[in-house]
C-alpha cells in the first residue's frame, strides 16, 4: 500500500486511455449503470437507455424505486460501517455512475482518512469516475477498469491503495446479479473474503426472483441489455456463508435500519452486511 495521504488525480487519463474508454463505449445498446442513472434523474444516459428503461419501468413501476432505495442503502450502509463499525478502508464493487452521496464521500464525511478504491469496466463510469470523483486530503480514491468476474485483478490492483492486512469493507450493491451462475458468483465473493482480514465486511444488495422482476428481466434482455440473473433470498444469504451477519440479517433493503421515524414497505431487493471473524 503507499504510505500516507493520497488524493484522486482528476482528468489524468493519457489521450491513449481515454481514445480506449470512448471506443468500448457503445450508444446503440442500452447499459445497466446508464439506465440506473436515468432511473435516478441523472443525465448521462443515451436514447437507447432510456427507452429501455421505460420498457422496464412499463412491466416493473417499481423499478425507478429500486434505483433510489439502492442509494439509500448504500447511505446507511457506509454510515454504519464508517462510523459503528469503524471502518476506514472500502472496496466499492461496480459503483455505477457518481451521483451525489457516493462511498467515498459518505465515509470521508465521517472519517476524512478513508481509503476507497472503485471497480468497474464500464467505460463511462471510468470516464466519469476519473473526472469527478475526488479524495479528501487526509483519505484516498483510486479506481480500477476490471470486470467484477476477476478477483484475482481487483485484489492486486487495490492493494496500491488498500492495506488488506487491515478490515475492509466489500461493497457489492446491485452487481452479483450481472454474474450468472456459469460464471461462479460464489467463488469470486469467496475469493475476495478470503483475502480480508478479520474484522473486515462484506455488502450485498441484489433483485430477487419475484414473477414480475423475472419479467422485466425478460424485457431488458429483449432490448439488448446487460443480463441480470435474479436469485431467490436464500441465494443471496448463502454468499454470506462463514460470516456474522450485522442485525437485522438478509432483509426487503428498506428494511435494514431504516432512519427513525421512517415506515418503509418492503421491495423486491434484499441486502445484507456481514462480518468476517
Amino acid at each position: 500500500m503507499q504510505d500516507g495521504p493520497q488524493s484522486t488525480e482528476s482528468g489524468s487519463m493519457t489521450s491513449g486511455a481515454r481514445f480506449d474508454l470512448q471506443a468500448r463505449l457503445r450508444t446503440d445498446q442500452p447499459a445497466g449503470a446508464r439506465m440506473w442513472d436515468y432511473l435516478l434523474g441523472g443525465k448521462d444516459n443515451f436514447a437507447v437507455d432510456r427507452a429501455a428503461a421505460d420498457a422496464i419501468v412499463a412491466r416493473l413501476p417499481e423499478m425507478a424505486e429500486f434505483a433510489r432505495a439502492g442509494r439509500l442503502f448504500l447511505s446507511r450502509a457506509v454510515g454504519f460501517l464508517a462510523g459503528e463499525a469503524g471502518i476506514r478502508q472500502f472496496l466499492d464493487v461496480g459503483p455505477g455512475l457518481p451521483t451525489v452521496n457516493n462511498t467515498h464521500e459518505l465515509a470521508q464525511r465521517i472519517a476524512p482518512e478513508s481509503r476507497v478504491v472503485y471497480v468497474d469496466n464500464d467505460p463511462l463510469v471510468l470516464v466519469h469516475a476519473r473526472a469527478l470523483l475526488t479524495s479528501s486530503p487526509e483519505g484516498a480514491t483510486d479506481y480500477i477498469d476490471a470486470d467484477a468476474r476477476d478477483p484475482a485483478r481487483i485484489l492486486q490492483a487495490a492493494a496500491a491503495t488498500l492495506d488488506f492486512s487491515r478490515p475492509v469493507a466489500v461493497m457489492m450493491i446491485g452487481i452479483l446479479g450481472h454474474i450468472p451462475d456459469a460464471d461462479g458468483p460464489a467463488e469470486v465473493v469467496r475469493t475476495i473474503v478470503d483475502a480480508l482480514a478479520p474484522g473486515s465486511y462484506l455488502v450485498i444488495n441484489d433483485s430477487i426472483t419475484t414473477p414480475q422482476n423475472d419479467d422485466a428481466a425478460v424485457t431488458a434482455h429483449s432490448y439488448g441489455a446487460v443480463d441480470y440473473t435474479l436469485r431467490t433470498v436464500e441465494q443471496i444469504a448463502a454468499f454470506f456463508d462463514g460470516l456474522e451477519l450485522v442485525e437485522p440479517g438478509v432483509v426487503s433493503n428498506p428494511l435494514w435500519r431504516p432512519e427513525p421515524g421512517t415506515h418503509p414497505s418492503e421491495l423486491a431487493v434484499y441486502c445484507g452486511v456481514a462480518r468476517k471473524v
